[in-house]
């Protein structure tokens, strides 16, 4: 503290700046603000920008920020303090049901649909699925740029509760919130989640992994996502607009995110948690982050004679960004399909999409990720960024940097050879067992 600075901040983020920089203990930091946007301009308007005005001040731009960082700080500036958080009172009411509902909803600790209130009794019953103390901390978590927030065993019962959970489902809660993964996140893409369940827990917690199993047709797949979400809210200080979640539109699957359970016995293939290095018999959760997921049937070039499903999952793929990875969600009439035409194993088919989704060097360098976050890396020397900036623009690469970056699962319930595609990323898998 002490030495002048000065962030730059475009002007859209104004009022979260601002925040921030006051729930950090630093309210009179000088900032210095640029037009909105910065993403998909010249370096011709850039320069526009920085030789033109601060937007918010009025001030020439380069002007206000040489006197940031050389003028002394006041006394005003100079002064700090950072602001604590408290969790709350352990209790509230007594109150009518409908006072305790609108309560919850007044105070953000809600996705604004009815909750179960989480009386003493109810969460003692949820504090029956683990054999983890209530004190126990779970894990840190942070929905937003602010530090995160640690809770205990006790703090995430709470809100299984509220989310309509039985004591049962709690060890998968539980899994996901020691990963410290928040399902709502303050980046101004709209993001989404999602979690693939796999072991002998799918059918104890009575899951659906067969006919709609990304349906609203089990209690288990759909309170387990809410819960996911309002752990995200109340325990990591997220989805707040304009503070700890930014995106521009924001996404409907934010509400109890995806929640798959992977149809092992229908399945030619090793099941996700297998392929991550566990054993068959383990209860594993997998997590996923990008933008969503969308249907796919009937690609171009296809016949229902003799269809190559390996084909349209790399047309489907071909409009993705590749900023994520690439997730194939299959019918087991697919696979079934598939592993007749020499596909035996996943790895196979995921190695025959790294190869045959590809892109032209000039489409990828034209990407605004490709410039803000790859270009860096290969100038450090990266691969493959390093050699993909050094190829020539007609030249041909793979959408993604790794064939890891595309992930296989199947579930449905064989009435049609139905699949869909997710612009989503592995993140990190956990087991649910330790939890139990």
């Amino acid at each position: 503290m002490g030495i002048p600075t000065t962030p730059m901040v475009t002007r859209a983020f104004k009022e979260l700046a601002v925040l921030n920089v006051a729930k950090r203990g630093m309210p009179e930091l000088r900032i210095t603000f640029t037009p909105h946007p910065v993403a998909s301009k010249t370096p011709d308007q850039l320069r526009a920008y920085v030789e033109g005005n601060d937007p918010v001040s009025g001030k020439p731009m380069m002007k206000e920020i040489v006197q940031a960082l050389t003028e002394p700080l006041s006394e005003e500036e100079r002064k700090t303090g950072l602001v604590h958080v408290s969790v709350g009172p352990e209790r509230y009411g007594p109150d009518t049901l409908k006072n305790l509902q609108q309560f919850y909803h007044d105070n953000g600790m809600t996705d604004f649909l009815p909750i179960t209130i989480p009386t003493e009794e109810e969460v003692a019953e949820m504090l029956k699925g683990t054999s983890h103390p209530p004190d126990e901390v779970v894990g840190t978590m942070a929905g937003g740029a602010y530090p995160p927030w640690s809770y205990t065993v006790k703090q995430v019962a709470i809100n299984a509760v509220m989310a309509g959970c039985k004591p049962e489902y709690f060890p998968v809660i539980l899994a996901i919130a020691s990963s410290g993964t928040p399902s709502l996140m303050s980046s101004t893409n709209s993001f989404a989640y999602a979690a693939v369940i796999n072991g002998p827990i799918r059918d104890k917690l009575n899951m659906n992994y067969g006919i709609g199993a990304l349906g609203p047709f089990a209690q288990s797949n759909a309170a387990m996502g809410r819960a996911w979400t309002l752990v995200s809210r109340n325990l990591a200080n997220g989805g707040i607009p304009g503070d700890t979640y930014m995106g521009s539109q924001g996404n409907n699957l934010n509400y109890n995110n995806l929640i798959m359970a992977e149809n092992e016995a229908a399945s030619p293939w090793v099941p996700l948690h297998v392929q991550k290095g566990f054993k068959a018999e383990e209860n594993v959760v997998s997590l996923f982050r990008g933008l969503g997921i969308v249907p796919g049937q009937g690609a171009r070039g296809t016949s229902t004679d003799t269809p190559k499903y390996e084909e349209q999952f790399s047309d489907l793929f071909s409009v993705f960004t590749g900023f994520f990875g690439g997730l194939v969600v299959a019918d087991p009439l697919i696979a079934a399909n598939l592993k007749g035409r020499g596909y035996d194993t996943k790895d196979k088919l995921i190695d025959w999409l790294y190869k045959n989704t590809t892109q032209t060097v000039k489409d990828y360098k034209s990407r605004d990720f490709a410039y803000g976050f790859d270009y860096p890396r290969a100038l450090k020397g990266l691969e493959p960024y390093k050699t993909w900036y050094a190829m020539p623009d007609d030249a041909v690469i793979p959408r993604w940097p790794h064939r890891d970056d595309i992930n296989v699962i199947v579930l449905g319930g064989q009435t049609n050879a139905f699949f869909q595609g997710g612009s989503l990323s592995y993140t990190v898998s956990v087991s649910i067992d330790k939890w139990t």
